[in-house]
């Protein structure tokens, strides 16, 4: 494995480590700043206003890399977030804390340039190896994140927010003395001002009318999908008392269990189903498990739904495969920067409509919110259906052409 891969994977790790060692405090950071804040409705602009930096600034930094080179602009994002978690932590009000979230999402658009370094030290052979395991390391840098955050946030509020700076530290150390740059001066470019434009790709997607049917179930699986991540930490404190380290250890548990899911039981389910009944069991059990959440009324109930909602994950893949043997080999990358540029806008809109319905539900019925969430699939039937009836003629076609 090339030293530039491994250095920018542990920067990769690090980074989501330090996202999720803050989500388990935040809502208790919240009350301590003002009293008279709607808990619920903050943390999902605090989410999605990290989100949305993200889209805005990940195509931005992206062309700068290309301009300047990777390691100057990974340099100057990891030193930047490492002062703005401090600021966080120190932050004596709300309008200090939004403002350190924005500059966090704005650092944290790095990702595009981590991405990029891997695509430079990688050949057709391995790169597709090499994303894996960059999507893994997050994945575990996101399960012991949350954990970390929950133990210390016990302790004070404020000690995530400065392990978190920490650890940007030793990513910004990692990037000055033992990464090397990974586009070479002849392979950089002039600055295209239309590759800062976010919406560019998406404009390209819409004008597809085969890719319109598939996008749709896209956008409304991963819209579904950011119910856990909006309010399972809010949700859990409110309803079943739990503590913030009994969050945090949960919060890591979903993602683990996420992750293995994905990782080990999306291929053997596609290849014994098929993508499409594959995306249909998926989307099943995972609103089944909706439903089933919206009435558990005991902790043990919700440990044991973790287990089957997981399963649930493996739609998300599903109908990213599909969608990815409608277009040619030329225009994957394209299609696949469009899906990530899709899937931020639901992570910027999602949090806000759940958080902002949850802080008006009463207390006693807060598990309807669960509903609402499983309700959504109901608008997946019908395109479903016709998927399904192409997908059966696709298959008698390739029958018959072999």
């Amino acid at each position: 494995m090339p030293s530039s891969l491994t250095v920018v994977l542990l920067i990769v790790c690090l980074d989501a480590i330090g996202f999720g060692i803050v989500l388990p405090i935040l809502p208790d950071l919240l009350k301590e700043i003002s009293s008279q804040v709607h808990v619920a409705n903050h943390f999902g602009w605090f989410l999605s206003v990290y989100a949305l930096m993200q889209f805005l600034c990940s195509p931005v930094l992206g062309a700068l890399s290309d301009r300047f080179g990777r390691r100057p602009v990974l340099l100057v994002s990891l030193a930047g977030a490492a002062v703005d978690y401090v600021i966080m932590g120190l932050a004596p009000n709300l309008t200090i804390l939004y403002i350190g979230r924005i500059i966090a999402g704005i650092t944290g658009a790095n990702m595009a340039v981590a991405t990029s370094s891997i695509a430079d030290v990688s050949n057709d052979e391995n790169r597709a190896k090499h994303f894996g395991m960059m999507h893994s390391v997050f994945g575990i840098g996101f399960v012991i994140g949350p954990l970390i955050g929950g133990v210390f946030g016990a302790m004070s509020l404020r000690y995530p927010f400065l392990i978190a700076a920490a650890l940007n530290g030793v990513s910004f150390l990692l990037a000055l003395f033992v990464l090397k740059e990974s586009l070479p001066e002849e392979k950089r470019r002039t600055l295209d001002v239309t590759a800062l434009n976010p919406f560019k790709s998406l404009r390209w997607v819409g004008s597809m009318p085969a890719l319109v049917p598939f996008l749709v179930v896209f956008i409304i699986v991963q819209l579904a999908g950011q119910m856990p991540g909006s309010l399972w930490i809010i949700s859990s404190m409110d309803r079943y008392g739990w503590s913030r380290e009994l969050v945090g250890a949960s919060f890591s548990a979903y993602g683990l269990l996420m992750a293995i899911s994905q990782a080990f039981l999306t291929g053997p389910v596609t290849k014994r189903l098929g993508e499409f009944r594959a995306m249909v069991l998926g989307l099943s059990v995972e609103c089944i498990c909706y439903v089933l959440f919206a009435f558990a009324t005991q902790s043990w109930m919700v440990f044991a739904l973790l287990v089957p909602l997981c399963f649930g994950g493996i739609a998300h893949p599903a109908i990213q495969s599909m969608i990815s043997r409608q277009v040619s080999d030329s225009q994957q990358g394209e299609l696949q920067g469009s899906l990530v540029s899709l899937m931020s806008l639901v992570t910027i809109i999602g949090p806000i409509a759940y958080t902002w319905i949850y802080d008006r539900l009463p207390t006693e019925q807060a598990g309807l919110i669960w509903l609402i969430a499983a309700g959504l699939y109901c608008f997946c039937l019908p395109i479903v259906r016709v998927l399904g009836r192409q997908e059966t003629v696709q298959t008698a076609v390739e029958a018959d052409a072999a």
